[in-house]
């Protein structure tokens, strides 16, 4: 008769759940493709080196001259005030195509349908079609033949600047408004209804039932906005590589600028470290500030 292994713990030590150990793999693979290289680009803002030569270390001065430079000045204060429009824009659009797409009927499913498309294109294609259709030249002015659309989109800066804002919208709305949709789908239908039998009307459900059962929605989607705002590049590389002059130059492309068009890996380093930093003080601060830490589920019936 063979025995059978039993096991030993110590008194006191009861584990419960998964072993530590299964999640080894992805902070490994996080230390050598997230720590590894932000550790080395922390090192090389403070080198002097163009790519090619060797390496010369030069304190703070690379810090000095960025933090001074009138243009990175300009792209911090330009990649302010896109990521504050980009969360005034986007969020209510999401919130309320996000809870329309939540609805059961047949035509709202076709809608989404059509509607989450530009999830399939990269940004890359996407600034360059709109390229196309907005030069001033052969596109939607010579389509159309309207005025309005001969304009110089993306040859005026201030046209430009709010050009560049409307296409990020409209990439990035869709993706957030799927978030909304499908918290919104999980709103218990019984809910709705005794809102509506005590009489409240779309709106008062709306504002009262719907919206603070999607909070951790709300913000979860507001952190990836925000800070997803600071990595906009691609896009905006495409359209206007930083032009009409500065106008679009927002940290993220005067980083990519500084390294590959100046060669200043140092100064281009102390703006990836800024970006980093910048990055997550706000996603710590909206988790401290929105108690998203503690969040707890708002659907009912759930603890």
């Amino acid at each position: 008769m063979s025995e059978q292994p039993t096991t030993v713990t110590r008194p006191g030590r009861l584990r419960t759940g998964p072993s530590p150990w299964i999640a080894a793999p992805a902070l490994a693979f996080f230390a050598v493709f997230a720590l590894v290289p932000l550790v080395g680009v922390f090192v090389l803002s403070f080198m002097s080196w163009d790519g090619l030569g060797a390496m010369g270390f030069v304190g703070l001065s690379n810090w000095k001259q960025m933090l001074s430079n009138d243009v990175t000045q300009h792209a911090f204060l330009l990649t302010l005030a896109m990521t504050v429009l980009c969360w005034l824009i986007q969020t209510p659009l999401s919130l309320l195509l996000g809870v329309f797409m939540a609805g059961t009927e047949r035509y709202r499913n076709v809608l989404s349908v059509l509607y989450f498309l530009p999830l399939l294109f990269s940004a890359t294609a996407v600034g360059i079609a709109f390229n196309a259709l907005l030069d001033p030249n052969f596109g939607m002015s010579r389509a159309f033949g309207l005025d309005l659309l001969s304009q110089d989109f993306l040859g005026h800066p201030t046209l430009a600047f709010y050009t560049i804002m409307f296409v990020i919208a409209w990439f990035f709305v869709p993706f957030h408004s799927l978030l909304y949709q499908g918290a919104a789908r999980q709103i218990p239908v019984s809910v709705n209804e005794a809102a509506m039998i005590d009489g409240a009307n779309r709106w008062q459900t709306f504002w009262h039932i719907t919206l603070p059962q999607l909070r951790n929605t709300i913000v979860t989607s507001s952190t990836l906005m925000i800070v997803g705002s600071l990595t906009y590049f691609d896009l905006i590389f495409v359209m206007t590589a930083g032009g009409p002059g500065n106008a679009t130059r927002v940290l993220p492309l005067d980083m990519y600028l500084t390294g590959f068009r100046s060669y200043n890996m140092g100064g281009a380093s102390v703006l990836g470290v800024v970006l980093v930093v910048v990055g997550l003080t706000i996603s710590f601060l909206l988790n401290r500030l929105t108690g998203s830490s503690r969040m707890e589920s708002t659907m009912e019936g759930a603890n």
